[in-house]
């Protein structure tokens, strides 16, 4: 391999050289194993409309129509761009929608409010989804434009990008992110998934405003070398603002935004680096998730639907 090849993909930098993953190792019933290569595990499994979850009146799903991904766009818009600030084009203005090129080639999962008057205001909640498989197609991931995420690629495993999480403000309470994330955990399992990171943010764009939580972040959630994410050089934003013992820990965690909160107490770590996002108004963080700790006691807090909308135990 040419050697500039070779340091370009340790960079990080030929996205269109994303893999998929792996082929599975398949154990035929009745039969010894024989190291038989299957297809890889999202084609072995193809169980997404048992993604289904219902709480009180909130149904979770993946969208299953265009109206579907619309509306969720529309839900976007009006938190990212309408509520906090980021800065639209003229086309995403003039159709009051968020959406970009990764759109097409993602799962989105929604969270329906089955008692909506108004169905253009029934999804309440979202979640937009995209495997190593996917971003395989589409040539990159989202998070490649602000981190490096070779080390999470290694060994050709199924791989979760999660981003543009929103909820709609009347429906901010820990029954929907627990919908939500139980959601995430049926659909790690359905494919496979070994590894969930994405992008978590901190609203506004100074990053010395919150130097004791990108401090705090950084001593006490570090993600290990093997799985550490760093953002890309020309964008890299400190986070080592405060030294250890100079601020208080306990402050620190309880000012974090309450969705990187969530991802902390299940475990999550954060990569090394900053990045500021002008358009979306926000400093980013990179953050990494085991789905197996997305089980738990919050699994018993929902029904589950087969696909014929009954349900299971």
């Amino acid at each position: 391999m040419p050697l500039a090849l070779r340091r370009a993909i340790q960079r990080g930098r030929p996205w269109r050289r994303i893999r998929p993953p792996k082929a599975a190792t398949v154990r035929f019933a009745g039969l010894p194993f024989i190291g038989r290569r299957g297809p890889a595990p999202h084609t072995l499994i193809n169980r997404d409309r048992d993604i289904r979850l219902t709480a009180g009146p909130l149904e979770l799903r993946l969208a299953e129509t265009e109206e579907e991904l619309e509306a969720a766009q529309r839900l976007r818009y009006e938190v990212f761009y309408d509520e906090r600030g980021a800065i639209p084009t003229p086309e995403m203005q003039a159709m009051g929608r968020d959406y970009d090129v990764f759109d097409s080639g993602c799962d989105h999962l929604i969270v329906i409010n089955t008692e909506a008057e108004n169905p253009d205001d029934a999804i309440v909640g979202t979640y937009r989804l995209l495997r190593r498989d996917m971003a395989a197609k589409l040539g990159r991931f989202y998070t490649q434009d602000e981190f490096s995420i070779r080390r999470l690629l290694r060994g050709g495993q199924q791989v979760l990008e999660l981003g543009r999480s929103c909820v709609a403000p009347a429906f901010r309470r820990q029954m929907t992110m627990h919908l939500l994330w139980r959601g995430l955990g049926l659909y790690a399992h359905v494919h496979d998934i070994k590894l969930m990171f994405g992008c978590a943010s901190f609203h506004g764009t100074d990053p010395e405003a919150i130097g004791v939580e990108l401090s705090y972040l950084r001593h006490y959630h570090l993600a290990p070398l093997r799985l550490r994410p760093k953002a890309r050089r020309k964008r890299y934003v400190s986070m080592n603002w405060h030294e250890p013992g100079s601020y208080d820990p306990k402050a620190a965690r309880a000012a974090l935004p309450p969705l990187l909160k969530g991802y902390l107490r299940m475990g999550g770590m954060v990569g090394d680096g900053a990045v500021i996002d002008h358009q979306f108004n926000t400093i980013d963080v990179c953050i990494v998730v085991r789905p197996d700790r997305l089980a738990g006691p919050v699994a018993r807090q929902f029904t589950v639907l087969g696909k014929d909308g009954q349900k299971r135990s």
